[in-house]
């Protein structure tokens, strides 16, 4: 993989994913944990607005087709592809986290390929608290 782009998570959303990724014995799960070691970890109320987190809403677009999807990042338990809440340990989810706006990434899919994904928006993040 060639990602070397940082990525930017919130103190909550490292405590919650590290927790999850430890419990959690999947290829995904090893991958998202070599993505949280390479994470700058800022405070819950200090996310930049452009950034992927927890319960965001992300538009993002496949380089290789040049689809455009949006969907929101949920743990695993919250996940309904119906209402496009994609978990953060399928393949897409955890290849988004932490990213910026224009940033992109070449990330496994399990069908042996890579998709090469680029974020174009955050509509939302739930988890961002401000006091």
């Amino acid at each position: 993989m060639d990602n070397h782009d940082n990525l930017i998570l919130t103190s909550g959303d490292f405590q919650k994913l590290s927790s999850l990724v430890s419990s959690t014995q999947t290829k995904i799960a090893e991958l998202l944990e070599e993505e949280l070691s390479r994470a700058s970890i800022v405070p819950d109320d200090e996310l930049p607005q452009d950034v992927v987190s927890m319960n965001a809403t992300v538009r993002f677009q496949d380089l290789d087709t040049e689809k455009e999807s949006t969907v929101t990042l949920v743990y695993p338990h919250e996940a309904n592809i119906d209402e496009n809440k994609v978990s953060i340990l399928a393949p897409v989810g955890s290849a988004l986290i932490g990213l910026r706006v224009g940033q992109m990434i070449i990330w496994p899919v399990p069908n042996g390929k890579e998709k090469r994904m680029k974020v174009t928006s955050v509509l939302n993040q739930l988890e961002k608290k401000i006091s």
